[in-house]
């Protein structure tokens, strides 16, 4: 089965659109009726203590994870039923990858690109996460930071019109932070909406349009940066996640 909504075709519509989305393990909530939208060219923070549900959230916003009730639509089309088409649309870098680590980064590049009508170029994928150099080496062989910028090439390889990134600077250097920021940045520029899981506040600060802040698998507040750091009555983003939380960021969570 196919979707064929109107808001496939209203480019006013949401980019990815959540509705009452729900999900529990052995008893345990862990995503409680969310409601949540992403504009077109929007980049949406997640943030929320260990076990708040961010990535069991973006999983099932991508299909890999079927929700116990609810509803996602991702550029109008369903996860579940419209599995091949999302696919084309949709870009996704989780905290664990599985890739094969015996294959190049050139190699990997090419398995991504086949899955796809018009993949971007490999020169300019490597530009863009700067690993032009690591092109023709083995994945098991670099470096933790480097492993994670590959995981991001192959996000952006088909072009997608959303993306989904789950602690995208973990494990790289302050400067290798920056240049990735800037990456996201350009993408942004060129129109596309990203969700990004981050426990890093200057991170949010500097790349989210809004930020939704989690607890218990339901929405705490929501707003732009600023306007989350003035309802805490707080300094800065990081001091306001503590006030509202009660305690401070991390960078893992389990569900």
């Amino acid at each position: 089965m196919t979707t064929n909504s109107s808001q496939q075709q209203d480019g006013t519509a949401p980019a990815v659109q959540v509705t009452g989305l729900t999900k529990a393990y052995r008893g345990r909530t862990a995503v409680d009726r969310l409601d949540l939208a992403v504009g077109r060219g929007e980049t949406l923070g997640i943030l929320g203590t260990n076990g708040a549900g961010k990535t069991t959230t973006v999983e099932m916003i991508a299909g890999l994870r079927r929700p116990d009730a609810g509803r996602v639509r991702v550029m109008g089309l369903d996860p579940f039923q419209d599995e091949a088409r999302l696919r084309q649309v949709l870009g996704v870098q989780l905290q664990e990858g599985y890739l094969h680590g015996a294959l190049t980064v050139t190699e990997l590049l090419d398995l991504y690109a086949s899955f796809y009508p018009d993949p971007r170029p490999h020169v300019e994928l490597l530009d863009l996460v700067e690993l032009e150099g690591k092109a023709g080496d083995r994945f098991e062989k670099l470096s933790g930071g480097q492993q994670q910028r590959v995981s991001v090439a192959l996000a952006l390889i088909g072009r997608p019109r959303v993306l989904i990134l789950d602690e995208l600077t973990t494990g790289l250097d302050p400067a290798a932070r920056r240049r990735m920021w800037r990456t996201i940045e350009q993408l942004r520029d060129e129109g596309v909406s990203i969700l990004l899981v981050s426990h890093a506040m200057d991170e949010v600060e500097r790349l989210c349009d809004r930020l939704v802040l989690l607890e218990a698998g339901r929405i705490l507040t929501a707003g732009t940066p600023a306007e989350v750091i003035a309802a805490a009555g707080a300094d800065s983003l990081e001091d306001a996640f503590v006030a509202l939380t009660g305690s401070a960021p991390h960078e893992k969570e389990s569900i």
